[in-house]
């Protein structure tokens, strides 16, 4: 245990140069003494550790001293190459970056250890898209990838229900999401989010802008994927349910829809079927999804989605006559 919070003590100060006692007992997770005394062990092994005094000071190694991977385990060095599965960083316009990265890491591994590559590759493949679902990244994602780097500002044309809209935005990160890729961006003085294979144009800003170093991407999209989600699910539909149907809905609807469904079900009639309101993104796709749960769903309202199934029933019925008997 103790061994392997002082070769993160060394890569930490090798990757951030100088470093408090605060700041490392916090990324340590142990208390300052805790470091103090790891550091008088680091020095008496022979590691260069420096301290320098004063307001701004904190601990660094010496004479660009730097230690060879060597503490790694098989544990750890495979875990390090299942984080760098390649797809998405490719899709990013990174591909020849993650691959000398991983040269570059496979030459510092001690020999026992440098199969971990093809041990992960062999054992492991990240294949991000859902079924029936193209694949190809968004036209802008390369950009936008650049842009969250260099943390420079972007004016992006964005594709809504109501039209194409502009919005200058600073670019904080891209989440993948089933597939599908979003940016996170601050607007004003609050975040959003936007589905990036909505944007129909990007113009890359010239000067960068000051990032709120605070600004926690995971726990910003735990927080508020559900309820970005929520917020697409615009438009209501009454339907009602075959049992069948009931248990189909979960296969044709998001899951915020699906739940609000089932708790907003009436008591079922003498045939089971239930009366129910769901929350869809609209009409056009509500039809769609529709389709998928067949003679187990009738749409009651609104009026037009109705008579869209009811057409869309009667042509089919004229391409299936019923069987001579």
């Amino acid at each position: 245990m103790r061994a392997a919070r002082l070769i993160s003590l060394v890569l930490l100060l090798q990757a951030r140069e100088t470093m408090t006692a605060a700041q490392l007992a916090a990324e340590l997770e142990v208390s300052e003494r805790t470091v103090y005394r790891d550091i008088l062990a680091l020095s008496a092994a022979g590691v260069p550790v420096y301290a320098d005094r004063g307001r701004a000071g904190g601990y660094r190694l010496l004479g660009g001293y730097r230690t060879r991977l060597t503490g790694l385990s098989r544990d750890e060095a495979d875990a390090l190459f299942l984080s760098g599965l390649p797809g998405p960083a490719s899709e990013m316009g990174l591909a020849g970056a993650v691959a000398a990265a991983r040269l570059k890491v496979l030459a510092a591994l001690p020999p026992g250890l440098r199969d971990a590559s093809a041990r992960a590759g062999q054992r492991f493949h990240l294949d991000v898209p859902g079924w029936f679902r193209e694949s190809d990244p968004p036209p802008w994602l390369t950009e936008l990838a650049r842009a969250v780097w260099q943390d420079r500002g972007v004016e992006l044309r964005y594709r809504r229900r109501d039209g194409e809209v502009t919005r200058a935005v600073e670019p904080y990160g891209l989440v993948l999401k089933a597939g599908t890729w979003y940016l996170v961006a601050r607007v004003g003085d609050g975040h959003r989010t936007y589905r990036v294979d909505r944007i129909t144009g990007l113009t890359l800003g010239e000067e960068s802008f000051a990032r709120d170093g605070t600004f926690d991407l995971p726990a910003f999209w735990a927080a508020n994927s559900a309820r970005f989600l929520r917020s697409m699910l615009a438009e209501w539909i009454t339907v009602r349910l075959s049992p069948a149907g009931l248990r189909a809905l979960r296969y044709a609807f998001e899951p915020p829809a699906v739940e609000e469904a089932l708790a907003a079900a009436g008591e079922p009639d003498g045939q089971g079927w239930v009366v129910t309101r769901l929350p869809v993104e609209s009409v056009d796709v509500a039809y769609t999804q529709l389709l998928g749960l067949g003679p187990e769903a009738e749409a009651l309202d609104p009026p037009q989605l109705r008579a869209r199934l009811a057409d869309a029933a009667h042509r089919m019925a004229g391409r299936y006559p019923p069987p001579p008997k």
